[in-house]
């Protein structure tokens, strides 16, 4: 046994153990013959550094594949980094620009010699952020997307895929990164509120009769314009369809189309239609039988004007940035009398999350995955059962995409990355191939063969993460054994970016889905419920709170906290609650301790004939029961509940209270395995406290971390279980009687059980000295009290009487209590009559409601509290 200091301080010990723990290789030990467990990290951006989303991610990781060890299992935690194209590719960039070069000075393959070196210096910060967490992964076997294995799955995949007819190269409307001058996915696009305008243009029609108007908040625009819609059943029009409009500036010619996507309600009910440079658009064109290539693009890749196939754009606007473009346009619309009137308006805008640059639809040659030919056997194994879901509320959401899917482009025009393999011939015949010398072999000797410049989109190499970080194709053990994946944990921000493409390309190239259970959890927001923000100032820094609280209470409070699927209000005070609560802990500890209580060596509860030893065995049997329960349901509020009250409540509270001052060597021995019982149950949660304490009680022969899950070996005592929790309640209520009518501490008090029968007289007689010491009593008399003046408790039926004559002014404490009922009674009153209040409810901020309604319930119990209070004295 080492003893332990009388202060808890959490840093010292979570930097011991976890090194510990990977120096010995107990994140993964060997076991080989044992039943698989697998969970893959999803991997965070080698650019990244831990914030409380990841906390918790990975926390949720973290309690299950510990948990899994412990009962015996090969427990696999994936881990590895992502290599993060267009943000890696942005951080060497600024590192290059800061030192005056440029990428393009460099060239290809010396700008990728530096994002190597930045990788090698810099990358996989975060990972050592989440050894600070207690991620407890292989991190023997530690992967990266563009490691030597990884990119060889990732070049056969697609290799295969395009064989299949599953991947091919089309004309598209993608959103397009003008700084960084790349595709980008929906992810990377974040959609502000910006103030901007709403000009309504006039377009005449080609044979006089007429005009129609139109409006948009992208007037520059209309130098591409290609019809103008009107909805068919809209009678205002019905004489216009068909016709043709001469545009101003440009004098083309564009016909009048009738289309569902025109509202008859919204504006003039005629639309302008720009299928190069908006997605609504390039559908009504699609429909109205124009091919892509056909579609007019007036900008460039850096969002410049550009000529368009007719060349009716004049060279005065060539070159021009389109914002620079919209004021020129605005002024010769109003120089020819099209401009109609102008609005003020707020604009949805979509900008790019990394370059905050607007995001500009943009119709270009890319490769995309016909997404629409995979999720039918994604949809199969979800129906069927294969792909659990939790909380099963997201399958709507599943389906509902699945069902609905759309082609996914997968390249980007970026350096770093995975490199498309297709190579060109000078008449653009396209030749897909792992390497160079296959697609030599295709186009024949002699042919002069390009690369094609652009690399894949990450998420394209993060959906083969399931199987590829297990060696595949390559059959090695790991691929064998731990595919599939046995729970994802996965925010669902990102159910469709990444956990659909997992699912589709697991079942495409493994022939089974990738993991049995998809988990998502909600976002985690400040105290006040608000998404958290840089701009906002409400960000939380996990490791900030490590260092002040520690690793365990941080873990405890995201566990506690996550509730399937609701989003996280974190206040900082919960944490400090938890780093109490990992406090108690310690303090049981010593207290054991300092009473001859050490380690146990048994797994199976002792043997025991004391009611309250026999009581904390079947405490111990049901908290298991609860927890068991809450792991198989994913219950993680659920699992830290159950330990916490157990642990603080029953444990600490109770059982100590009740032994104390009685240590014969049963209770030493039951205290001891209650205690084991404690940390190996708590230890998935807070593991470098309970690992500590494992070893400060006494010799182990192994770590807590490969500890065996409790196997009670016992049975509930419902006569000791009944017992105890009587002798309990009776305890709390004298408790509270004497805190409610202010008894003081010191005096001691008599009792009076005028009703006892045979079994609570000898309840009371076995329990008397627990029961004089706990609740500071003088005599327990088995006769009733016939005088005023007391306080009455009622326990299983029974009453009890307190006389509290001259113990305290009886008098003054019935008025002090008279004045705190009215008090509290009309604070509460006041607080309801302002909830039922409609000005108040619709007017006030969110804050100030839920602060009254807090306030409401708060006073309500002060009220019943004190009536009751008074009720006690008669």
């Amino acid at each position: 046994m080492t003893e332990l200091s009388k202060t808890f301080e959490p840093g010292p010990l979570e930097a011991r153990w976890y090194a510990h723990w990977e120096r010995e290789g107990l994140f993964r030990p060997a076991r080989d013959e044992a039943v698989p467990f697998t969970i893959v990290m999803p991997p965070p951006n080698v650019t990244g550094s831990l914030h409380i989303g990841h906390a918790l991610d990975n926390t949720l990781q973290d309690i299950l594949t510990r948990h899994a060890r412990m009962q015996g299992k090969d427990a696999l935690w994936v881990v590895g980094t992502d290599h993060a194209g267009i943000a890696t590719q942005m951080v060497v960039e600024r590192n290059l620009d800061s030192q005056g070069v440029k990428r393009a000075d460099l060239g290809r393959d010396k700008f990728l010699e530096h994002v190597w070196e930045w990788k090698a210096q810099s990358g996989g910060a975060i990972t050592r952020q989440l050894r600070r967490l207690g991620a407890s992964c292989d991190w023997s076997n530690e992967r990266f997307t563009m490691d030597k294995g990884f990119s060889a799955a990732v070049l056969k995949v697609f290799v295969e895929m395009h064989q299949r007819g599953l991947i091919y190269r089309d004309k598209r409307l993608v959103n397009w990164d003008p700084k960084f001058q790349t595709a980008i996915s929906d992810l990377e696009v974040e959609t502000r509120e910006v103030a901007g305008k709403f000009w309504t243009l006039r377009y005449p029609l080609d044979d006089g009769s007429g005009a129609i108007e139109v409006a948009t908040t992208r007037p520059e625009t209309m130098l591409a314009d290609m019809a103008v819609a009107v909805h068919p059943d809209d009678p205002r029009y019905t004489a216009m369809v068909g016709k043709m409009i001469r545009q101003p500036i440009t004098g083309r010619l564009i016909p009048v189309i009738t289309d569902q996507h025109a509202d008859p309600e919204l504006g003039s009910g005629a639309v302008k239609i720009t299928p190069g440079h908006d997605f609504n658009d390039y559908e009504v064109g699609k429909r109205a039988g124009l091919k892509p290539g056909e579609m007019l693009n007036m900008l460039d890749g850096q969002a410049r004007v550009c000529q368009v196939q007719d060349g009716l754009i004049s060279a005065d606007l060539i070159g021009l940035d389109r914002f620079d473009a919209r004021k020129q346009v605005v002024e010769r619309l109003e120089a020819e009398g099209a401009l109609v009137k102008v609005e003020d308006r707020t604009i949805a805008t979509p900008y790019g999350d990394r370059s905050n640059a607007v995001i500009e639809p943009w119709l270009t040659d890319q490769w995309y995955v016909d997404a629409e030919k995979l999720v039918g056997p994604v949809l199969d194994a979800t129906r069927a059962g294969k792909i659990r879901i939790v909380p099963e509320s997201w399958s709507k959401t599943w389906f509902n995409w699945l069902e609905n899917i759309q082609p996914w482009c997968v390249s980007r025009q970026l350096w770093w990355g995975h490199r498309i393999p297709a190579w060109f011939d000078a008449d653009g015949n396209v030749f897909v191939a792992e390497t160079i010398e296959e697609a030599q072999q295709h186009a024949g000797e002699g042919v002069a063969l390009r690369q094609d410049e652009d690399v894949l989109d990450t998420w394209f190499s993060s959906a083969l993460w399931p199987f590829a970080t297990l060696g595949w194709p390559e059959p090695t053990a790991d691929a064998q054994r731990h595919y599939p994946n046995d729970v994802l944990i996965s925010g669902f921000d990102i159910l469709f970016f990444w956990d659909a493409r997992m699912a589709m390309q697991g079942i495409e190239f493994m022939g089974e889905v990738p993991w049995k259970t998809l988990y998502l959890h909600g976002l985690v927001r400040d105290a006040q419920g608000a998404k958290m923000s840089k701009s906002k100032g409400n960000t939380v820094d996990p490791l900030g709170l490590i260092d002040k609280y520690g690793a365990d209470a941080l873990r405890f409070t995201l566990a506690a906290m996550e509730s399937q699927g609701r989003d996280i209000k974190l206040d900082e005070k919960r944490v400090e609650g938890y780093r109490n609560f990992a406090t108690k802990l310690w303090n049981a500890a010593r207290f054991l301790q300092g009473n001859g209580v050490g380690a146990s060596h048994a797994i199976a509860a002792p043997e025991a004939q004391l009611p309250v030893n026999r009581w904390i065995i079947g405490e111990v049997v049901e908290t298991l029961a609860r927890l068991d329960k809450a792991f198989d349901e994913l219950r993680f509020d659920g699992m830290a509940d159950a330990i916490y009250q157990f642990t603080w409540g029953t444990f600490c509270d109770w059982y100590v209270e009740l032994v104390k001052g009685a240590w014969d060597e049963e209770t030493r021995t039951v205290a001891a395995w209650a205690f084991d019982q404690i940390l190996v149950m708590l230890h998935p949660f807070m593991p470098f406290v309970t690992e500590e304490l494992w070893h400060s009680m006494g010799k182990r022969p192994y770590d807590l971390i490969v500890a065996k899950w409790p196997e009670p070996q016992a049975e509930v005592d419902r006569e000791a279980k009944s017992e105890i929790e009587w002798l309990v309640a009776l305890v709390g209520e004298i408790r509270s009687a004497r805190t409610e009518l202010s008894v003081p501490p010191s005096a001691r008090l008599s009792l009076f059980a005028g009703d006892a029968d045979d079994k609570l007289a000898a309840r009371l007689e076995r329990h008397h000295a627990m029961l004089s010491r706990l609740a500071r009593l003088e005599s327990v008399q088995l006769s009733p009290f016939a005088e005023s003046g007391a306080a009455q408790v009622v326990v299983e039926g029974a009453t009890f009487s307190l006389p509290l004559e001259g113990v305290i002014d009886l008098g003054a404490e019935r008025a002090r209590l008279s004045k705190a009922v009215l008090s509290a009674e009309k604070e509460r009153d006041s607080l309801a009559a302002r909830l039922a209040n409609s000005n108040f409810v619709e007017r006030a901020k969110p804050e100030a409601i839920e602060k009254a309604r807090s306030d409401h319930e708060a006073k309500s119990a002060d009220a019943e509290r004190y009536r009751a209070a008074l009720e006690r004295l008669g």
